[in-house]
């Protein structure tokens, strides 16, 4: 399994994706565009400078393949932080083991799980992310398993972004009510991947890289990926990341599939953004991924400002937060002063995230799975 994924990615080497690059014409673009099934040069095409004057016509390529796929729906969900203790050392995050916090570090007891839960039901949620640093000793699997089944009591779909597991831990999840799993690589470059991540069980990057592909295998209904924008040359790892997505439709089918943006912006006082991802460039990579993939979910997190966000809806998103909080116990006591892992920049409330998405001409869903479909 993890031979396949891999060797699919050494397949397309940064050098051979430049070259590819250099090669790619506006008729390039525009056949690419026109195609019904594009293939990774197609997506190199679309991701290119000389895609840039076409952007309007992918825009309302994409918008026509979303709506052929998803309707005019967008589905409604919220984070919920377990934890925000990390053994890990990622430089660019607010809950690394070193980073210099004044906030207490934290995790949640059963009765906090249910005040957030009970918090959360009460905005109307029916969808939730649950998370934690990595940090297997203070929150292992059977504590992360016994909050999913807290949270299923609140709520019909509930999903985890936590450190990867093995298929035999992601099935104990499953089997205390788990839905979905969202992993973002961070990096697909295996140079910028170790420097980012020091030490720690992180540090292993095939055990990250096929961590889904064991989700889904223990029984995950849908899994989510992404890339962290800002590590790396956002052109490079939206190819790799496309590539990782087709993998996961082709091993992992019986799985849905979405696709995450989440773009550095506030990051501790130490560290550089590598790679600052533009708002031209971000819009770049979503319309190049909705035609790369157009059966694929595309989620839209509050680390993006209200203004763009509302832009964004239009251009293939699928699903979107609202009223977030990034702390330990940030919805059932508002005050709380724990560590959060990033400043969110929509703060909007759900009931105002909701009326700008009809005002956008779609549909809010609050809940879009129940388990009755599987009987």
């Amino acid at each position: 399994m993890s031979a396949s994924l891999s060797n699919k990615l050494s397949a397309w080497p940064e050098s051979r994706i430049r070259d590819v690059y250099a090669g790619v014409t506006q008729e390039a673009v525009e056949a690419a565009i026109t195609r019904e099934r594009r293939t990774v040069s197609d997506l190199i095409a679309l991701l290119s400078p000389q895609a840039v004057p076409l952007l309007e016509t992918m825009a309302r390529e994409a918008q026509r393949l979303t709506r052929r796929q998803f309707g005019r729906t967008i589905c409604l969900y919220a984070p919920l932080y377990l934890s925000n203790v990390c053994a890990a050392n990622c430089i660019y995050c607010g809950f690394a083991a070193s980073a210099p916090v004044e906030q207490p570090r934290t995790t949640l007891s059963r009765e906090e799980i249910e005040r957030e839960c009970e918090a959360l039901a009460a905005m109307g949620y029916k969808s939730i992310l649950l998370l934690t640093g990595d940090a297997p000793t203070v929150a292992p699997p059977e504590y992360i398993a016994e909050a999913c089944a807290i949270a299923r009591r609140w709520f019909p779909s509930v999903a985890v972004e936590v450190y990867a597991m093995d298929e035999t831990e992601y099935a104990l999840l499953c089997d205390h009510g788990l839905e979905g799993v969202t992993l973002y690589m961070e990096t697909y470059d295996h140079d910028t991947y170790a420097a980012m991540h020091r030490h720690g069980r992180k540090r292993d990057y095939l055990y990250r890289l096929n961590a889904l592909e064991r989700a889904a295998a223990a029984g995950g209904r849908r899994v989510s990926i992404g890339s962290l924008l800002g590590l790396y040359d956002w052109r490079m790892e939206a190819v790799w990341l496309g590539l990782h997505g087709r993998h996961l439709q082709q091993h992992a089918w019986k799985t849905a599939l979405s696709i995450s943006f989440p773009r550095l912006r506030h990051t501790p006082p130490h560290f550089e953004i590598p790679c600052p991802v533009s708002d031209a460039a971000l819009v770049q990579m979503m319309l190049a991924m909705r035609l790369f993939l157009p059966e694929v979910g595309m989620n839209l997190s509050t680390r993006e400002p209200a203004a763009l966000r509302d832009r964004l809806v239009r251009l293939g998103v699928t699903a979107i937060s609202a009223g977030s909080s990034t702390r330990p116990g940030g919805y059932g006591a508002p005050e709380c002063n724990t560590t959060a892992q990033f400043e969110i920049e929509d703060t909007r409330t759900p009931e105002q995230v909701v009326a700008m998405i009809r005002a956008s001409g779609y549909d809010p869903v609050w809940k879009d799975f129940d388990d009755a479909f599987l009987e």
